[in-house]
């Protein structure tokens, strides 16, 4: 049997197997790594293949609009989201007051509400003579919707508002825990000194949030960017919104791509921009555990007005659409009771996304073990490109897959047809597995951030006892890590699943043919505008959005690390 050396190097300590295995396990890491690279370089190749009478017609009438409007939603997005999310935290975390321990976990909900099921709702809602602007009517004594109208939701600042308020626990989930465990010396400091509570805020804790707000905002601008329900709902044009129309309705997967190549330029430039704005700021900590921040108790004034300021974005963007779907889900059911589509689109909508979140599981644990096992430079590279599909839109990883998967599926018709005289036909683009790539490629950031969090919870003892009594680097995988490892696992196979479930510009893409979920008949209902017809497919996307949320409640009430645990793992490194 091989034996484990440990060899000595300038950056630390990292373990090699004397047979090659622990080569076997970085050869394994590379493959994953370039898997979730292909779509990127076919998108660049594709892109640079494509006719050049294209650039002039998109730099003249399509890229200067979905820059301007994609620009413009990103900056009022990420203003709101760091704002709100930012504010609320430090507003739970620093002070007692009625509802505080309600509204911790209560502003986690948004996140279970996609922004185009938000969206959905919302035009209903603020519509004419929809429920909103007719009970004003009535309440003000207007009877024609001309005599009172209020202004039109599908616009910019509709889109941003709403993707902020759904968007902001990206910011509020790691900035609470930050709060929690790092400030409270300081804060204590500086309110034995006399600052008040505004100098407390602005001069101590949010300065020392700054990595954790611009981490979370990097990712709420990400998901506002890959967003495509929600902005063309609201008439806004975004680069997603662009490319989904050049490919769907103009056929053109050159167009498509080139677009889609300056989507990923900007995409890089957002997460460039995030690394330098906190190139030199650290987190510290002394040697002993870190205290909590004892939150000081409000006047019973102050302290409904922070409830009031705490509850307005579950309020919008949680109770508001989660409501109205309720509302419209029973309605639609005792109308015409419970469709078989849903029936089938439900299916269909848990099979993939169970194929994709067992495959994205299994290889987020080879990523996570081969970091363990190969602590070096290069090991944490592969691991790194292997998770940046998380930062690439789904409808940009959905263009780049389109010819890979062509050629692929033409060299395999070609060989089967030379070999048995069968067409295998498109074997992977004209199925599910097309889909279930793009899931596992997007989301396989989700279950490595969240089990390497966990397999950093397990001695390093455990590894070196087990390889010394002759285990090899796959047997301590499979006898240690996996079931010490297992809560942290089970956490990423649940976030992975629902972001799968959620997941609609690559599944609009790349879906086969008669192959819906609920994520793209709720889109195919909401562009017809019948509404009450996709309330029951919104609300099953939202009641599957909730475990996670529950989760991560469950996480954050547990031990004095939980919060930052908690943010580990629904906040992947990109």
């Amino acid at each position: 049997m091989a034996r484990e050396s440990v060899v000595p190097s300038r950056r630390g300590v990292f373990f090699f197997r004397a047979g090659g295995a622990g080569a076997g396990w970085l050869l394994i890491c590379a493959l994953v790594a370039a898997l979730v690279l292909l779509p990127m370089l076919s998108l660049a190749g594709h892109a640079l293949q494509g006719s050049g009478e294209l650039w002039p017609h998109l730099l003249a009438y399509v890229l200067p609009q979905a820059l301007r409007d994609s620009l413009v939603l990103l900056a009022g997005v990420g203003v709101l989201v760091v704002l709100v999310g930012s504010g609320t935290a430090w507003l739970v975390t620093g002070y007692d007051f009625p509802g505080r321990r309600v509204l911790g976990w209560a502003l986690l909900l948004p996140l279970a509400v996609p922004t185009y099921i938000v969206a959905f709702a919302y035009l209903d809602l603020w519509h004419p003579v929809g429920a909103l602007q007719t009970g004003l009517r009535e309440l003000l004594g207007y009877s024609n919707p001309r005599d009172f109208r209020l202004p039109d939701i599908r616009s910019m600042w509709g889109c941003v508002l709403l993707l902020g308020f759904v968007l902001y626990p990206y910011v509020y989930l790691p900035a609470r825990a930050l709060f929690q465990m790092q400030a409270s010396g300081l804060i204590d400091a500086s309110r034995t000194l006399g600052a008040g509570p505004f100098r407390c805020f602005f001069g101590v804790a949010l300065p020392l949030a700054r990595p954790a707000i611009a981490v979370g905002a990097s990712l709420a601008l990400m998901e506002a960017l890959n967003d495509i329900g929600a902005a063309e709902f609201l008439g806004v044009r975004t680069f997603t919104v662009s490319i989904y129309s050049t490919w769907v309705n103009r056929s053109s997967l050159a167009g498509a791509a080139q677009i889609a190549l300056v989507m990923l330029a900007v995409v890089l430039s957002l997460i460039a921009l995030e690394r330098w704005a906190r190139r030199r700021q650290r987190y510290a900590a002394g040697a002993r555990q870190a205290a909590r921040l004892a939150p000081r108790r409000l006047s019973a004034g102050s302290g409904l007005l922070v409830m009031a300021v705490c509850a307005l974005p579950v309020l919008l963007g949680f109770l508001v659409p989660a409501g109205y779907l309720v509302v419209e889900a029973a309605r639609r059911f005792r109308y015409a009771g419970l469709e078989q589509t849903i029936l089938r689109e439900t299916f269909n909508t848990v099979l993939i996304s169970a194929i994709a979140t067992l495959a994205a599981t299994a290889l987020a644990f080879l990523l996570a073990y081969t970091l363990r096992l190969a602590r070096t430079p290069f090991a944490n590279a592969l691991v790194r490109c292997a998770s940046l599909g998380y930062a690439v839109p789904g409808t940009v990883l959905a263009i780049g897959l389109l010819a890979p998967l062509a050629w692929f599926d033409a060299l395999i018709d070609s060989a089967s047809t030379r070999l048995f005289g069968l067409s295998t036909g498109l074997l992977l683009s004209g199925s599910g597995a097309a889909l279930a790539y793009a899931y596992v490629a997007r989301f396989l950031a989700v279950g490595s951030g969240g089990i390497e969090a966990g397999f950093s919870k397990i001695p390093h003892s455990m590894d070196d006892a087990a390889r010394s009594l002759g285990a090899s680097a796959g047997r301590v995988a499979w006898r240690v890590h996996l079931p010490l490892g297992w809560p942290a696992i089970a956490a990423a196979m649940l976030l992975i699943f629902v972001d799968c479930m959620k997941e609609l510009p690559a599944t609009l893409l790349l879906r086969p043919l008669n192959f819906e979920t609920l994520a793209t008949h709720l889109y195919g209902e909401a562009a017809r505008g019948t509404y009450e017809s996709g309330a029951i497919a919104a609300l099953l996307i939202v009641l599957a959005g909730l475990l996670p949320i529950v989760l991560l409640a469950r996480v954050g009430q547990g031990s004095a690390t939980a919060p930052q645990a908690g943010a580990a793992a629904a906040v992947p490194s990109v």
